[in-house]
């Protein structure tokens, strides 16, 4: 099923808006719309796959184990215990 059968829009519908939006527009008008979207959209997928990297090159990359990372804990000298339920100032 194509989603412009789910609009409800057939051959006859299409031709009919392509007429207004011509007459609405131009036909030279109309021409340099499409270009500059043309080149809006390759623009567009050009910076989307400079975005994400090759994906074989990101699947050799060597990966270490995030425990390895981690050198020790940190040490808690002084510690002051709050109860949130004692609403006295200190």
């Amino acid at each position: 099923m194509s989603p412009l059968s789910l609009a409800g829009l057939g051959g006859p519908e299409l031709l009919i808006i392509l007429a207004i939006v011509l007459l609405m527009f131009g036909g030279t008008r109309l021409a340099g719309l499409g270009k500059s979207t043309g080149r809006a959209i390759r623009e567009f997928k050009e910076e989307t796959k400079n975005l994400h990297p090759d994906p074989k090159a990101v699947g050799n990359a060597e990966q270490k184990p995030a425990a390895d990372e981690v050198k020790g804990t940190a040490e808690v000298h002084d510690a002051e215990i709050v109860d949130p339920e004692n609403k006295k100032d200190h």
